[in-house]
């Protein structure tokens, strides 16, 4: 998606030497926010209150915990889930997904805590589980009720802002149906402005686009009162009519935004930052960087002890009868690519006679000869792989990212395939996003291989919890089985 910038359009209050204390970009803050916040927060309280209350019981000291576990846990996954950021434009079935999900893990926590420091004691169970249920009902029936109010008053036209769009091309007529879809946003579009007779549109779409005028008549405009907002989405190379615009246009109330048009560029988690009140836009980045580097770790770490704790069983069986089906090694171990284009060895059940681990490396194909009987049951059920969790602690993969390749196989295809080697800025996964969505097996044509590197960097640019989540329930159900698997 394209960001936003504010332009600040007064400096003249301030000396060269201020600008760095004050920072050039500030955050757009904005008090509502808070003031959610601080609402969810309250009708966390008044419902276990109101329950304890009608129910006649005590508050002690076990409830207490109970409101500060569910404060700290859902404010954090909140943040986690974007659910306050401001826009105006934020579906409400989003919203809502983001309110459960976060108060999900309120009660998964709370009952983790439970099981080393008894929390929810026999007598308060049926008083527990009623707070559980009624605080995300609440809590999402007032931000509908909030966000369905605020909607219709727009909708009437009140509290709207009149948006102009300068640059009539692609970017700014996608700007422009974004005001026409999200209605909630209050933002009504007076029409484009343009100097250029040749633009990026044809003049039937300009005809139903409004093309108010050219860039003299957007300053007349402006300086009238017509307009609130002007949103300059002209390329980065009229860097200097841009200046020019925004100078000129200091001389009225508007408020000015610019929209880069980073479409150009081959973005995979496009994001913004500052540097000491520098923005920086990343157009290429890992999504493991700090708290989210965290989050990904402790699940990978805490999901592999729990599944290894409940396959220890069938990985002694699978090791015995490897050994004895066929001879050679019981693990597999070959060379393939990690995170940052580092060689890691990836473990498996050995499923073939031979172990080739060269420059070149046959992909398994049906009914090829090198694969065991047993190893044909083992890798079309994926059980081959089950001792890939084992590298998972080991910190060399992950349970859910793109599927590592052999070296060869990597060597091979990244001079075939136009940003292959962008799925090795994550660690390699046990399953992934192409996997479950019919890309697992052999890749017999580049264009199969070519979907498969869609996917994975489709995986990169959306990743968030809920997604490994979604992934590894839909790997237990469609993943591990396939005929594509040979």
């Amino acid at each position: 998606m394209s960001v936003l910038f504010y332009y600040p359009l007064k400096f003249n209050n301030f000396k060269v030497n201020n600008i760095h204390k004050f920072g050039l970009i500030r955050p757009h803050s904005n008090k509502l926010i808070a003031l959610a916040r601080l609402l969810d927060v309250i009708v966390i309280g008044l419902t276990l209150w109101a329950i304890l209350d009608i129910n006649a019981a005590e508050w002690d000291r076990k409830q207490t915990w109970w409101l500060l576990i569910s404060i700290v846990i859902f404010g954090i996954f909140a943040e986690f889930n974007e659910l306050y950021r401001q826009s105006r434009g934020l579906s409400i079935r989003i919203e809502i997904k983001r309110i459960l999900f976060s108060w999900f893990w309120v009660l998964v926590v709370i009952m983790g805590v439970d099981q080393a420091y008894p929390l929810v004691d026999p007598v308060y169970r049926h008083y527990f589980g009623m707070w559980i249920g009624a605080v995300p009902v609440e809590i999402v029936s007032w931000h509908i009720i909030v966000s369905s109010i605020a909607g219709i008053i727009r909708k009437k036209g009140r509290n709207t802002r009149r948006a102009a769009i300068v640059g009539a091309n692609r970017l700014g007529v996608e700007l422009k149906n974004i005001f026409a879809e999200e209605e909630s946003m209050g933002l009504h579009f007076v029409g484009f402005y343009d100097d250029e007779q040749e633009t990026e549109i044809d003049g039937g779409a300009l005809a139903e686009n409004k093309l108010k005028g050219n860039f003299r008549q957007l300053i007349k405009d402006a300086k009238d009162g017509a307009i609130d907002i002007v949103y300059i989405t002209l390329p980065l190379r009229t860097e200097l009519k841009i200046k020019e615009l925004i100078e000129q246009l200091s001389d009225s109330t508007v408020s000015v935004y610019y929209v880069p048009d980073l479409f150009v560029f081959d973005l995979l988690r496009s994001s913004l930052h500052h540097i000491k009140g520098i923005p920086v836009i990343s157009i290429r980045d890992t999504p493991f960087y700090g708290v989210d580097g965290v989050i990904k770790r402790v699940f990978d770490v805490l999901l592999s002890l729990i599944i290894l704790s409940i396959i220890a069983i069938p990985l002694l069986i699978i090791s015995l009868s490897v050994r004895l089906s066929s001879p050679g090694a019981i693990i597999f171990k070959q060379r393939r690519y990690g995170i940052g284009g580092e060689e890691i060895v990836v473990w498996k059940f050995r499923t073939m006679t031979v172990s080739e681990d060269d420059n070149n490396i046959k992909q398994a194909q049906k009914n090829d000869p090198r694969v065991t009987r047993l190893g044909a049951f083992l890798r079309r059920t994926s059980l081959d792989e089950l001792p890939q969790f084992i590298n998972v602690l080991q910190g060399k993969m992950s349970i859910v990212g793109p599927r590592p390749h052999a070296v060869a196989h990597n060597e091979w295809y990244r001079g075939q395939i136009k940003g292959y080697m962008l799925r090795h800025i994550v660690k390699p996964g046990i399953t992934g996003y192409a996997q479950i969505n019919g890309y697992r097996g052999e890749t017999d044509t580049l264009e199969k291989m070519e979907k498969r590197i869609q996917y994975d960097l489709a995986y990169i640019r959306n990743w968030s919890l809920w997604l490994d989540i979604k992934i590894v329930i839909l790997t237990v159900f469609k993943g591990f089985l396939g005929a594509k698997a040979y």
